[in-house]
C-alpha cells in the first residue's frame, strides 16, 4: 500500500471517529447537560439527536423519571418526648438539570444523601410538634403533606429536584417504650372487657327478672282462667247432679252406694267391721234399699 493510500485511509478513519464522537442521542426518559471544558454551556438538553465538538465538549445524561429513595430508619422524639423508630421513603425527579449538576457534580448518590438528610430533618421537626396519637393516626396525612411541601420547595431551590411525595412506611416504638405502652394498652382493653362483662351481667339480670315477672303473670292468669273454668265445670256438674237427684232420688242413692262399695273393697287387705243391718249394706240386703 502506498503512502498516499495509507494516509487517505487514516484520515477517513479519523473522520469517522470524530463524526461518531460529535453525534449523541438523548432519550425521552433522560435529562442531560452539555459541558465545554467542564463548564455548563447547555443546562437542559431536549430529547433527540444532537451534535457536539469532539474532545472539547462533553455530555452528561441523568435519569429523568420518578425515582425512589428508601431512607434508613431513624429515631425521632414527639412533643411528649416519646421516642419512636420511623422508616420512610420519598419519590423524586430532576426538574432543573443545570442546578442538579452544579449542586451534585452529577452524582446521584450525593443527591440521595442530601435528600435523605433533609427528609430526616423534616420528619424530626414535624414529629417534635405532635404527640404520639397524632403521629400514628390523628394527623399523619397532614404531617406527610407538610413535609412534602416544605421539602419540595427547599430541594427545588438547592438541588433542582422535585420531591413528589414523602411517606412513612412504618413507625415502631423502641423496646424500652413499647413494653410499657403495650402493658398499658392491655390494661385498658382488660378494663373495657370487664366493663362490657359487667354491663352484660346487669342486662342479663334485668332480662331474667323481667322474664320471671312475665312468667308469674302468665301463670297467674292461667291459674285464674283454670279456676274459673273449673268452677264453671263444678257448677254445671252440681247442677246436673241436682237435676238427676231430683228426677230419681232413689237411683242416685243407689249409684252412690255402688261407688262407695267400689272404693271400700278396692284392695284385698281392706277389712271393714259393720253390722249387716247397717245402712251401708241396705242395697245388698234388699234391691230396693229397704
Amino acid at each position: 500500500m502506498s503512502t498516499r493510500a495509507f494516509t487517505g485511509l487514516f484520515l477517513l478513519m479519523l473522520a469517522v471517529l470524530v463524526g461518531a464522537n460529535a453525534v449523541y442521542v438523548v432519550n425521552e426518559f433522560e435529562r442531560g447537560v452539555k459541558l465545554k471544558f467542564g463548564r455548563v454551556v447547555d443546562d437542559d438538553l431536549t430529547p433527540g439527536l444532537h451534535f457536539k465538538w469532539p474532545i472539547a465538549e462533553e455530555v452528561r445524561r441523568f435519569d429523568g423519571r420518578i425515582l425512589t429513595l428508601d431512607a434508613s430508619a431513624e429515631r425521632f422524639l414527639t412533643v411528649e418526648k416519646k421516642s419512636m423508630i420511623v422508616d420512610s421513603f420519598a419519590k423524586w425527579r430532576i426538574v432543573d438539570v443545570g442546578k442538579y449538576y452544579t449542586a451534585t457534580s452529577g452524582e446521584e448518590m450525593r443527591a440521595r444523601l442530601l435528600l435523605e438528610q433533609r427528609i430526616n430533618e423534616g420528619l424530626r421537626n414535624q414529629f417534635a410538634k405532635r404527640n404520639l396519637h397524632e403521629v400514628v393516626s390523628g394527623e399523619r396525612d397532614q404531617l406527610m403533606e407538610d413535609i412534602t411541601r416544605h421539602l419540595d420547595a427547599f430541594m427545588r431551590q438547592s438541588l433542582g429536584i422535585e420531591v413528589v411525595d414523602v411517606r412513612v412506611k412504618k413507625i415502631d416504638l423502641p423496646e424500652e417504650v413499647s413494653d410499657p405502652v403495650y402493658a398499658r394498652m392491655r390494661a385498658e382493653r382488660r378494663e373495657e372487657a370487664n366493663e362490657a362483662r359487667e354491663r352484660g351481667r346487669k342486662e342479663a339480670t334485668f332480662l331474667r327478672a323481667e322474664a320471671d315477672r312475665q312468667r308469674v303473670i302468665i301463670e297467674a292468669e292461667a291459674y285464674k282462667q283454670a279456676e274459673l273454668l273449673r268452677g264453671e265445670g263444678d257448677a254445671q256438674a252440681a247442677n246436673i247432679y241436682a237435676k238427676a237427684h231430683n228426677r230419681d232420688p232413689e237411683f242416685y242413692a243407689f249409684v252412690r252406694s255402688l261407688d262407695a262399695y267400689k272404693k271400700t273393697f278396692a284392695g284385698r287387705e281392706d277389712i271393714l267391721l259393720l253390722d249387716p243391718k247397717s245402712d251401708f249394706f241396705k242395697y245388698l240386703n234388699n234391691s230396693k234399699g229397704r
